[in-house]
């Protein structure tokens, strides 16, 4: 009887591997040849699954992406407002080897969206994403009252965003890269600052 390949479960392991390449070794240095070694496939194998690197590096963002969106439904489970506002986004910062390693992987997509449509575009599906929960989260912290500022909730999401992203590159730079304390504080003092005393 010839035996079932579970062809959703090898990719995933081919992702993984990918993923954790390109954050260690960078975009440019995880070839498909060192991909498919490390993944344990012959040279070549993987284009079953992707058919090239640019395909491959796609899939390692939405992979990352759908990750780090995991952990966020996860951390914010039971929770409203500043509360989640503040689970969300400790998710996202790198403050951990994993989302570090998961920064390391998103700062060469971006680069990518510039000259290529289509990360451009899962880059703007992505954010739009975000922009939409971060825009909720803030709207029940207006309703539990713990959002008093008067700056408009879009130019708030956009500071958050902003903060986010930024602590990825600050983060994940060579010499002194932000610590994990201090991107805590940051948060912890902008979340508090929008009860606008």
């Amino acid at each position: 009887m010839p035996r079932l390949v579970d062809h959703d479960a090898k990719r995933r392991e081919i992702l993984e591997v990918t993923w954790r390449l390109m954050a260690t070794r960078g975009a440019d240095a995880a070839t498909m040849r060192e991909i498919a070694r490390e993944a344990g496939y012959a040279n070549g194998a993987l284009a079953y699954y992707f058919a090239n690197k640019e395909t491959l590096i796609e899939a390692a963002f939405v992979y990352v992406f759908d990750r780090t969106n995991d952990r966020i439904r996860e951390a914010t489970e039971g929770l409203r407002g500043l509360a989640a506002l503040r689970a969300f986004l400790v998710e996202v910062l790198p403050t951990t080897e994993t989302t570090r390693l998961e920064a390391r992987i998103v700062l060469p997509f971006w680069s990518r969206t510039v000259a290529d449509e289509r990360f451009a575009e899962l880059n703007d599906a992505a954010m739009r994403q975000w922009r939409h929960e971060l825009g909720d989260l803030l709207r029940q912290g207006r309703e539990d009252g713990d959002v008093t500022v008067t700056t408009p909730d879009d130019v708030l999401v956009e500071q958050l965003l902003a903060m986010a992203m930024g602590l990825q590159v600050l983060a994940t730079t060579h010499g002194a890269p932000t610590p994990a304390t201090t991107q805590l504080a940051m948060l912890d003092a902008y979340l508090t600052g929008l009860a606008g005393r």
